[in-house]
């Protein structure tokens, strides 16, 4: 669907809430709208050819995942998670990405792993390439990885808790990736595969456990002391 940039006079019938908190939760997934952005409600609006009753609601939304900050008198901005949530999501992620891979284990078909390892085949020809985009897409391919054993599991509770905790490792990375692209190591998804195909269930949840350690360890979460201007002006000096 294409959006134009005029200001709408009533509301595009083809455009619901829904349709915006998903196309902004997208950009925001893929970094494509960076922790703090200020999403304001006019120009979201205009984008979309809807009222801001709409856009309100789709910030609201948002706001619910834990995406977006809605500050009173300020307006949407996108959340930018503190180091405390940060270690809570991927304390989160340890509880629950093991469960779901012991139940994805017991539901498996020859057709899942023949769909994980397409995603795993993309995943890599995104490491191959050199643009921006393309490590947006495979920060975005590594979460999906994720999202499609949640999937595999068949608990439809757990999938949207992990919906909420990949997309908010999304913001994470973004804000503390100490390389150019902090994403899961795509061998340690091979190996976890390999795993499940082989009906190794202990074998791939200690490795899931593993791997998501290392995406935390390649993050910077340590606590940032406060600088005052003129000693930050004289260490360059």
């Amino acid at each position: 669907m294409t959006f134009s940039a005029s200001a709408p006079a009533e509301d595009n019938a083809e455009v619901t809430s829904h349709t915006i908190r998903d196309a902004l939760r997208d950009a925001i997934v893929d970094r494509r709208l960076a922790p703090g952005t200020k999403l304001s409600e006019a120009d979201v609006g205009t984008i979309f050819k809807v009222s801001r009753t709409l856009v309100r609601s789709a910030l609201q939304a948002l706001s619910y995942e834990g995406l977006v900050l809605v500050e009173r008198n300020r307006g949407a901005f996108v959340a930018s998670p503190s180091l405390e949530e940060a270690h809570q999501i991927f304390a989160s992620r340890r509880i629950l990405e093991p469960g779901i891979l012991t139940l994805a284990a017991g539901r498996i078909t020859p057709a899942d792993i023949t769909h994980l390892r397409a995603l795993l085949k993309d995943e890599e020809r995104l490491m191959d390439e050199r643009s921006q985009s393309a490590r947006r897409a495979e920060i975005k391919a590594s979460g999906d990885f994720h999202l499609a054993l949640a999937d595999i599991s068949g608990n439809a509770v757990m999938r949207r808790f992990m919906d909420e905790l990949v997309a908010r490792s999304s913001l994470v990375i973004a804000l503390y990736g100490q390389s150019a692209i902090s994403s899961c190591g795509h061998q340690e998804h091979e190996r976890i595969v390999d795993h499940l195909e082989a009906g190794e269930t202990k074998r791939a949840a200690a490795l899931m456990l593993h791997h998501i350690d290392h995406i935390e360890a390649d993050l910077d979460l340590r606590p940032k002391k406060s600088t005052d201007l003129k000693e930050a002006l004289l260490k360059g000096l």
